[in-house]
């Protein structure tokens, strides 16, 4: 935590008028007459109080340690002195220069800070310096000598002890992983949320390993050191969503096309170009993530020094629920464009779009049949659909979809013709739906499409050879097959392209192997 708070304080350093204690109209504070905790006025209420290496805290929790105050000040500059008086709540600090302490003073002025979620009081103390002579003050010393040198060795501080947190040789790209991807995260969304730490420059947003990623150019470095230790394991909406934050290796983005995969905010000349649905970028480098094993929201520990919220521009509303952003408020009809009007069908559409929910009802538009729309059982579902088929190919196109201001997709009314009814199916009875079971398997294997398919319900009397010829007789050329270990009933199948992919399991999900048991086929995360 206090790591995260060096970073914030820099990039306030970086835009603040505080650094002259001339410049700046010093609060009302008081002082105290002798180090019992006895309070006095330093003047006056209205009177400006004189600025002094040492400070006064206040109201600090009953049994706080000498590093839980210390976190307050390290990022500031070096701590000379510290006392704690706990019977009183109260505690001392000295800071190696006056310029230091006014810095600290003027930051919590605006920002008041907290230890276990209890607000804490910092001012001016009329002690010009500590004097530490007793056992107490021996601990505290010896507690200020080990974290002063852990902060130097961890570069957080120059070595003169003066520095603010500014760590050298990091990257203003940021490498940006979302977990949990339960709604759809869009370019505007993470512009939205980073611009609040810096000004944004460049955002390229791809798939990569089956996840949802970004690289993120800020203008400044402390900028992005800023938004990464604020960030970093935040969820963008409540209990999903969760941001996993790097440095990228490289020192700047080359974005080729504004549209709603990248985007150059300092170039509004950029062509749009034709959306891959990979990315609409030239090949770069990036570097490798670090593993996390779940997905979880910012937990304040009880010996953290800062209250996140405490942190001025800090999206941080409560512990446990990170930004303050609401699910976007949708109906569950989608908008699907740019189809194959030649080749597109409300079957088609239906078993495409029942990977990721139950589909209700299809209906391409009679008189735009390269449009259509999908009713899914829910809205979560329908964003599910939206975020993972947006951008992908089919039948040649890259298709589009987006939400429709249609509550429902209406059926055909009794005076409709026949080519017309045909093009709107009501599925809302259909045995194939993936989801109608509470509790069902299929709620844990949601993916991406990809070139690699996974099939299952496979009878015993079907070989490898068999379901080869079943593929490549349609058209599909196999690149690998792979027959689980432990359960022969499924397989892993991987063909030349993600489009392929998704035209095979549109064709052969549900087809028929021996006389009661039908093909499934779902998208894998998998690679052979």
């Amino acid at each position: 935590e206090v790591s995260s708070l060096f970073s914030m304080v820099a990039a306030w350093l970086r835009s603040s008028s505080y650094l002259n204690p001339s410049h700046h109209n010093l609060p009302v504070c008081f002082g105290l007459s002798a180090v019992d905790g006895t309070d006095r006025l330093c003047v006056s209420e209205r009177a400006q109080c004189i600025p002094s290496r040492v400070l006064h805290l206040r109201q600090l929790p009953p049994d706080v340690s000498e590093q839980e105050v210390l976190s307050l000040a390290l990022p500031f500059g070096r701590v000379s002195k510290l006392i704690t008086l706990k019977t009183k709540n109260q505690a001392f600090l000295e800071m190696a220069s006056e310029e230091a302490a006014v810095t600290m003073v003027n930051y919590y002025t605006s920002a008041t800070p907290s230890i276990r979620s209890q607000p804490v009081y910092i001012q001016y103390s009329t002690h010009r310096e500590l004097k530490t002579d007793n056992m107490t003050s021996q601990r505290a010393q010896a507690a200020l000598q080990a974290i002063n040198a852990g902060a130097v060795h961890s570069g957080n501080m120059t070595s003169g002890g003066e520095g603010r947190g500014i760590a050298p040789g990091q990257s203003p790209v940021l490498r940006i992983i979302v977990e949990n991807l339960f709604y759809p995260v869009t370019l505007e969304v993470l512009q939205q949320i980073f611009s609040k730490f810096g000004s944004v420059l460049k955002i390229i947003t791809f798939t990569r390993n089956n996840q949802f990623q970004a690289l993120l150019q800020f203008s400044d470095t402390v900028h992005a050191q800023h938004a990464k230790a604020t960030l970093d394991g935040q969820n963008i909406y409540n209990g999903c969503c969760t941001l996993r934050i790097d440095f990228s290796k490289l020192s700047a983005l080359n974005v080729k096309y504004n549209n709603d995969k990248s985007r150059d905010f300092t170039r509004a000349d950029l062509p749009s170009g034709e959306l891959e649905p990979t990315a609409a970028f030239a090949v770069i480098s990036i570097n490798p993530c670090r593993p996390h094993s779940h997905c979880m929201g910012f937990w304040h520990s009880p010996s953290s020094g800062l209250s996140m919220a405490a942190v001025p521009g800090s999206l941080v509303s409560h512990p446990r629920v990170s930004l303050q952003m609401a699910p976007p408020v949708v109906h569950s009809v989608l908008l699907v464009s740019n189809l194959n009007p030649e080749s597109v069908t409300p079957h088609c559409l239906f078993i495409l779009f029942g990977v990721y929910g139950d589909v209700q009802r299809v209906k391409i538009l009679f008189n735009k049949k390269e449009n259509a729309l999908v009713q899914m059982s829910d809205a979560t579902q329908a964003q599910l659909a939206m975020s993972h088929l947006n951008g992908q190919r089919l039948h040649g196109n890259v298709i589009r979809v987006t939400l429709s201001k249609h509550p429902v997709v209406q059926l055909p009314r009794g005076g409709a013709g026949q080519e017309e009814q045909a093009l709107t199916r009501d599925f809302s009875g259909s045995a194939l739906h993936r989801f109608k079971k509470p509790g069902s398997k299929n709620f844990n294997n949601i993916f991406p499409p990809s070139a690699t398919l996974h099939l299952s319900n496979i009878p015993s009397s079907v070989s490898e050879e068999a379901l080869k010829d079943l593929f490549s007789s349609n058209g599909f050329a196999v690149k690998a097959f792979k027959f689980f270990q432990k359960d022969r009933k499924m397989a892993l199948m991987q063909l030349a392209s993600v489009e392929e992919a998704i035209e095979a399991l549109i064709i052969l999900h549900d087809h028929q192997l021996d006389h009661n048991q039908h093909l499934r086929v779902s998208f894998s995360k998998s690679t052979i």
